[in-house]
């Protein structure tokens, strides 16, 4: 009786040791240690590494493109609105020419060009410098603002696609997830999930560089309206200046014939 007692456990130990080990074992060895943002990068595909990477650049171009047309909105608003100002007061052509100087902002080639059409013009005011004067002055503001607008279209193309090929990261890495499970001929969470967490953070990636962006372009898009608008009075003064001249010009002529 005693031996048979014997026989049986040393059995129950043999099939203990030959059973194979529990699920929950085996997904604890098979999970990565470190399941943090830098650990899953590490760990991730060569594709979903590469989105994450494209991702990283996109979203610090957009901080860098933020940055640098603040910087030159503000400066150039400032002294936009300020040439504007001092066009408002009691001016000739000439002396704002001369007040403008060889320099390069906006407001400054709006005059400089308003006073070379005079020029051109052998200093004839008529209705025809007017017409001249203008058409130069849209032409103007129009380099301008393309060239103020410069760098934004990259916003623009940084919001629409991010989503996309954070998407596309998510994609491959839930298709490699799959992969796993087939190789392995388990469905155990311990090999699908370490795909799955990679392929969420290239989509939580793609919103992070997508978001600020579109934000970002809206406002710029914002600003640059409010320059263009401030180029726009710059013209009008420049105009309101050509008139004037022009009315002074034949007041004093009629009062020479009298």
């Amino acid at each position: 009786m005693q031996s048979n007692s014997r026989l049986r456990h040393m059995i129950l130990t043999i099939a203990l040791a030959l059973a194979p080990a529990p699920a929950f074992a085996i997904d604890q060895a098979l999970l990565p240690r470190n399941l943090s943002p830098w650990g899953m990068f590490l760990g991730a595909d060569v594709v979903v590494r590469t989105v994450m990477v494209g991702l990283a650049l996109a979203s610090l171009v957009t901080w860098t493109v933020w940055l640098a047309k603040t910087i030159e909105l503000r400066r150039k608003g400032a002294l936009a609105l300020e040439r504007t100002r001092a066009l408002e007061g009691k001016l000739t052509l000439a002396e704002a020419s001369a007040r403008a100087g060889d320099v390069h902002d906006a407001v400054a080639q709006l005059i400089q060009s308003c006073a070379r059409e005079a020029e051109l013009s052998g200093g004839v005011l008529d209705d025809g410098l007017q017409e001249r004067v203008a058409l130069r002055l849209e032409r103007v503001e129009a380099a301008m603002s393309r060239q103020i607008a410069r760098g934004t279209g990259l916003l623009a193309t940084i919001g629409a696609t991010a989503p996309f090929v954070g998407l596309f990261g998510t994609v491959w890495g839930i298709m490699n997830s799959f992969v796993g499970i087939s190789e392995s001929h388990t469905t155990s969470l311990a090999v699908v999930a370490p795909g799955i967490a990679e392929a969420l953070l290239a989509t939580a990636l793609g919103l992070v560089a997508a978001i600020p962006a579109v934000v970002i372009y809206n406002h710029l898009v914002r600003s640059i309206a409010n320059y263009r608008a401030l180029l726009g009075d710059a013209s009008a003064q420049l105009m309101l200046l050509v008139s004037r001249q022009r009315d002074h010009r034949e007041f004093r002529l009629a009062r020479a014939a009298e």
